[in-house]
């Protein structure tokens, strides 16, 4: 992956806010915990990795192949159909979710649960209304075959190509 001021920008306005900012303060003000466990640690931090790796391939293929980042000042200047990107159309942001789920899960925090869910209901409505549109714009009629054969939130067991 090439490391740019870009990508550097871009992780500490999006990923390090959404994902550490946010749920770091919500632990420090959380009284109350729904479980702690030696399980809730291990399925939280499989969570969590399984969703850094997800994340960290998805930015790779936006800087490498896409030629831009995941940030909305810098995007990718050509379409990135490849990876994980085969398999369903928002692989990064399932990656976010995985990470946010598991942190909620490892610190057995309904706060960061509650985050969760509402960072996960503004995408559902984010993504279709006004992302998907931009990407149109963008990308014109590549975008909307992709649209028609891959899913938008949940991976297909075999990747789609061109």
């Amino acid at each position: 992956m090439r490391i740019t001021k870009s990508l550097i920008i871009a992780f500490f306005i999006f990923p390090f806010n959404v994902m550490g900012t946010i749920p770091g303060t919500m632990i420090w003000f959380d009284k109350e915990v729904f479980f702690f466990s030696g399980f809730s640690l291990a399925l939280g931090g499989i969570l969590i990795s399984i969703g850094v790796i997800i994340i960290y391939k998805t930015v790779a293929l936006f800087t490498s192949y896409g030629e831009g980042t995941p940030a909305p000042y810098d995007p990718p200047k050509k379409f990135v159909v490849s990876g994980l990107y085969g398999y369903v159309r928002n692989p990064m942001m399932i990656g976010v979710f995985s990470v946010l789920i598991g942190e909620a899960v490892f610190f057995g925090s309904y706060l960061i649960l509650s985050w969760a869910l509402f960072f996960m209901v503004a995408n559902l409505i984010y993504v279709p209304l006004f992302e998907e549109s931009e990407l149109i714009a963008r990308f014109g009629s590549p975008y909307l075959e992709y649209t028609k054969n891959v899913p938008r939130w949940f991976p297909m067991i075999v990747p789609w190509s061109p």
